[in-house]
């Protein structure tokens, strides 16, 4: 049997026809950069979010320094932020000049420590970035008070959890701005590269449209040096077509995950294999289904792609040790849980056209691993 970490097959074959529609309603119309579907396409997401805005761009990337641009961010400034995420998450705060303040993470949810961001607040500090990892939000009414407490804006990001929630509400919708992306991988995963922002802000929503246009509100006519950052036409026609979708999808992650701690249950393999930890009052969306394995992580990869089951590791290498930060002066050691779950995590397939059987050959392998240990 062959279990890939992803396949997107059935989701496309289905939605194949729409699809093709919407394509030809941007062929028809010429709109290929922004455009009626991009503008329609926002206020879909806005209501989907639970936010005033939501400003289209052209990755998730870009999301995130558009965001810390508005918050006008710069050279000196301070950015608390993980070690644990995607590269993009620190790029951002750098390629501004900005200085990327770590914070280790709760080793169970894999988000920010938010006891241990006190201590790194300083007069410098300009926004403070959690990452809502795997699809499960940082702890977000905490680290509101503390963005209250001293002033400080939030920049949530979001690019593995839209549809995700804390108390009732979105992600996205808990900070001055959020940040998505449409990264095909994504639960709402457009056919290239894209990304959007949310804020319930006018002035920094004003600020976001201008941004992603090269800082201009009227062609030729710049109040800020901003980006070429547009979401083009066919990936907001595209995205149109998947977003009244999205929420089954995310269930059915959900029932994924929950079929999976069964039968990692059944088999007897919770002391060999760490599963996931829900927030209580959150809902989780699943872009990624993350398991701990303490010893013989990167083995057991081997062992399950030689029987044709994907996996991933996110992420194998903390920020604060990549080598194109070593000016930041961070070392080994100095944020021992990020570096623990960089040792130690494995992504299993979780998408939602994922079969049961093909869960239970998932297991079963896994089982099968550790009992040859024995």
């Amino acid at each position: 049997m062959k279990v890939p970490l992803l396949d997107l097959t059935e989701q496309n074959q289905l939605l194949r026809p729409e699809i093709e529609a919407a394509l030809g309603r941007v062929l028809d119309t010429n709109g290929f950069i922004l455009g009626s579907e991009v503008k329609a396409l926002e206020g879909e997401l806005a209501d989907y979010c639970g936010t005033k805005y939501a400003i289209g761009c052209a990755s998730g990337t870009d999301a995130l320094l558009l965001a810390l641009m508005a918050l006008d961010v710069k050279a000196g400034d301070e950015v608390i932020t993980t070690p644990y995420s995607f590269f993009a998450t620190v790029s951002c705060i750098t390629r501004l000049g900005a200085i990327p303040v770590f914070v280790d993470i709760d080793p169970e949810t894999y988000n920010l420590d938010v006891s241990k961001i006190e201590a790194k607040i300083t007069e410098k500090t300009k926004a403070i970035q959690p990452v809502h990892l795997y699809g499960q939000c940082a702890d977000m009414r905490a680290l509101r008070r503390l963005g209250h407490k001293y002033g400080i804006p939030l920049v949530e990001d979001a690019a593995q959890a839209i549809g995700a929630e804390e108390y009732g509400l979105r992600a996205g919708s808990m900070s001055q701005i959020g940040c998505f992306s449409f990264y095909p991988s994504k639960n709402l995963g457009g056919m290239g590269d894209g990304g959007f922002m949310t804020t319930d802000d006018d002035d920094l929503a004003r600020k976001l449209f201008a941004l992603r246009v090269h800082g201009s509100e009227e062609r030729y006519y710049h109040k800020w040096v901003g980006l070429n950052s547009r979401l083009d036409g066919f990936q907001g026609a595209v995205l149109r077509v998947k977003l009244p979708h999205l929420d089954n999808w995310s269930d059915k992650r959900k029932e994924n995950a929950d079929n999976y701690r069964d039968l990692f249950i059944d088999a007897g393999l919770t002391e060999e294999v760490g599963l996931p930890v829900e927030r209580e009052n959150v809902r989780h969306i699943y872009n990624q289904f993350v398991i701990r394995v303490p010893n013989q992580r990167d083995k057991l990869q081997a062992f399950l792609a030689e029987r044709d089951i994907g996996t991933d590791i996110y992420y194998p290498v903390p920020l604060h040790l990549q080598e194109c930060f070593a000016y930041l002066g961070t070392a080994e050691d100095d944020f021992p849980e990020s570096e623990r779950a960089s040792r130690e995590t494995l992504a299993l397939p979780i998408f939602p056209e994922l079969k049961p059987e093909q869960q239970e050959y998932v297991v079963d392998k896994i089982a099968e691993f550790y009992s040859g240990l024995n």
